[in-house]
């Protein structure tokens, strides 16, 4: 039985008219060929999936196809050369992963070998792939030969990161930058596959394939060999989105579409259904921001036709026209602050939850940052300043009365002077703490209780509890300490919808 090839090698272009996407090299190369204006070395920069080897191998073909009497633009794909250099098993040209040979010792037996003429062809051809792994020995060795290789020798370097190459093997090489293929590129290309291979794909599926592959033509084509053994009898979006783990792309025009509801309760409730489904947090936090950017895109009149297809923008136009542009740029601003967070947060789903209100309006703009004393303040407290007079006996101190009026606080009054400030500094703290109640002040120690179903949260207080205690005894004007217990019964109905509505409903944020 024949063995099956995989759509990204079955297809592969073998010359330079099947060659995609690259028209500038593809031409320039060409015409090199044509006017014999090689030069001794080709650097071929770009990221992965855009046909840097690819491209190489048809250069090594066009400069050895014994076909013709001369380097020619077409070569014909059935000469031994070519053969050989299709298979990778030529000894005149040799492909070396520079990521397993990137030593001055492989560099010194490159430099040995390539003394001695090609056995068959015209030009002996060197391609190192991902060239920027050598070592700096080995770059420092491979100067002299590169500069003036001999008449029989060529060097094609590829790589995904040219800036990590040294200023003195750039200068040496003519620099071809790869570029990305565009949505609709990968899209049509999907097409044509699709096609020769009788597989059956709707529109909404190719787009979101092509998306996933980020603009490499090599991921597309992967992608699609993967969801045709998936789903032979027909690649709907559905398959798609559940195969690779994509988010709904209606779940965001949902999400958006609550953000202007003014309804806290159903934001949830989303919230919950989110996690249920078992999306990704940071997915969904990555797609809400890409959906937030084209309807600010869409509302300023770009044009994103290379981006998304026709009946994308439409929906997006749809939706823009309920939203104006400050508050677009606020949500996007706000999205973008919160995004490291959401990627290392203990507490996914109740980030959220927060980052959803403040979008909604439930803001804490006018809170007031918390003064930090200066060294000299900090200093005096301490006692730690020897010219710092002690106060007369005689005198009251003037720190007694504050301390008094402070330590007398409601309870209350001081747990929300904690949560605003936690949530200024440390929003992630401020998030577990929603599920606690004070219970106590002694004067030295501060109790407060979880529910019974966050209990796990007093663990993840210990990490932070010497924070809060100097944030506590600055509000109460004295030292105290910190002790959390469990609250034995049962979190109430809607306690958590009411307690981040009142923390983060009091100051409306401007959007």
């Amino acid at each position: 039985m024949a063995q099956r090839q995989v759509l990204t090698l079955k297809y592969r272009p073998r010359t330079f008219a099947e060659l995609l996407i690259q028209d500038h090299v593809k031409n320039t190369l060409t015409r090199a060929i044509e006017n014999n204006r090689l030069a001794n070395a080709y650097l071929f920069a770009g990221p992965r999936g855009v046909g840097k080897t690819t491209t190489a191998r048809i250069l090594a073909k066009s400069l050895n196809c014994l076909s013709y009497p001369q380097p020619t633009v077409t070569p014909c794909n059935q000469c031994s050369a070519c053969v050989e250099i299709a298979e990778s098993r030529s000894m005149d040209v040799l492909e070396i992963d520079g990521a397993s040979n990137r030593g001055i010792d492989q560099v010194r037996e490159l430099r040995e070998n390539i003394k001695y003429a090609p056995s068959s062809f015209r030009y002996k051809v060197y391609i190192i792939d991902e060239v920027h792994m050598l070592t700096k020995e080995a770059f420092n060795a491979l100067l002299k030969t590169l500069e003036e290789p001999p008449a029989h020798a060529k060097f094609i370097f590829a790589t995904t990161a040219p800036h990590e190459l040294p200023g003195t093997i750039l200068s040496r090489c003519q620099r071809f930058d790869f570029r990305k293929a565009t949505l609709n590129e990968i899209v049509e290309r999907l097409k044509w596959l699709a096609a020769q291979e009788n597989i059956k794909v709707s529109e909404p599926a190719l787009a979101a394939i092509a998306r996933r592959a980020d603009g490499a033509i090599r991921d597309a084509e992967g992608l699609l060999d993967m969801l045709a053994t998936y789903s032979p009898e027909g690649i709907e979006l559905a398959q798609v989105e559940e195969l690779l783990g994509l988010v709904p792309a209606d779940l965001f025009y949902q999400y958006a579409d609550l953000l202007i509801s003014n309804q806290p309760g159903l934001m949830f409730d989303f919230v919950d259904r989110l996690f249920t489904a078992g999306y990704d947090l940071v997915e969904f936090y990555t797609g809400a921001v890409h959906h937030f950017r084209n309807l600010l895109l869409v509302k300023m009149g770009s044009n994103l036709a290379e981006a998304l297809l026709p009946e994308e923008i439409k929906r997006l136009k749809e939706q823009a026209q309920q939203f104006d542009l400050p508050r677009l740029l606020n949500i996007i601003n706000i999205l973008g602050n919160y995004e490291k967070q959401t990627r290392d947060s203990l507490l996914p789903k109740i980030l959220l939850e927060i980052i959803s209100l403040k979008l909604m309006g439930f803001g804490t703009s006018n809170l007031t940052a918390p003064r930090t004393a200066s060294f000299e303040e900090k200093a005096r407290n301490q006692g730690k300043l020897a010219n710092d007079p002690a106060p007369s006996p005689a005198q009251p101190k003037t720190d007694a009365p504050v301390a008094e009026k402070q330590a007398d606080k409601p309870l209350n009054q001081v747990w929300t002077e904690l949560l605003n400030r936690l949530t200024q500094e440390r929003s992630g703290m401020a998030s577990i703490l929603q599920f606690a109640r004070p219970l106590n002040w002694d004067g030295k120690k501060f109790t407060i209780g979880f529910y019974l179903e966050h209990k796990g949260n007093i663990q993840l207080l210990k990490t932070s509890h010497a924070r809060i205690e100097n944030l506590l005894s600055e509000i109460l004007g004295k030292s105290c300490v910190i002790e959390a217990t469990v609250i034995k019964e049962k979190l109430p109905p809607d306690l958590l919808n009411q307690k981040i509505i009142k923390q983060f409903g009091d100051a409306q944020e401007e959007i």
